[in-house]
């Protein structure tokens, strides 16, 4: 099975009779909307360590639309470094993307917009928190690949059961 989102027509299949459907996914542009690197114990933060610090990472996906077929999709990762009480630097990164998609059926459209639009993202993103740490006078906090998929999951869970926890007045 070919994945649709590198195909040349973006993911448009041929139909029956040999004329492609309408359904496109293409990325209009990609901005880090906002970055913080704080490095508070700069310089002595900065010599030699007798241990690696503790790293503590959280990512967050959000998408807003435009219009009717453009999406902007926001990817937020904080990352924390702590070596036991002080923090040893925290850098946050809110970086983004617009989409435009159109054409597919809307039972498609949060996978694609929580799971492919963050999966694009994620290595520009990545790229620029290592450049941030490398930039504050540490070795480069390369992120590991996250599972969107897994992620998404999660949220329609929590959905789903905060639909069906009855509240209380």
């Amino acid at each position: 099975m070919s994945d649709p989102i590198n195909t040349p027509n973006g993911g448009a299949k041929p139909a029956e009779n040999g004329a492609a459907q309408d359904a496109a996914f293409s990325v209009l542009t990609q901005y880090i909307k906002d970055l913080s690197f704080e490095n508070p114990g700069a310089p002595q933060s900065l010599g030699n360590r007798e241990r690696a610090p503790d790293i503590n990472i959280n990512v967050n996906v959000n998408a807003n639309p435009l219009s009717e077929t453009d999406f902007d999709v926001v990817l937020s990762l904080d990352a924390e470094a702590r070596d036991g009480d002080k923090v040893v630097f925290k850098a946050e990164l809110v970086y983004g993307g617009v989409f435009r998609i159109s054409g597919f059926p809307q039972e498609h459209m949060l996978p694609l917009l929580f799971i492919e639009c963050p999966r694009m993202l994620f290595p520009f993103a990545r790229q620029v928190v290592a450049d941030a740490t490398r930039n504050g006078g540490f070795p480069p906090l390369m992120i590991d690949p996250i599972d969107f998929a897994q992620m998404f999951q999660q949220r329609m869970a929590q959905q789903a059961e905060s639909e069906e926890t009855p509240t209380t007045a």
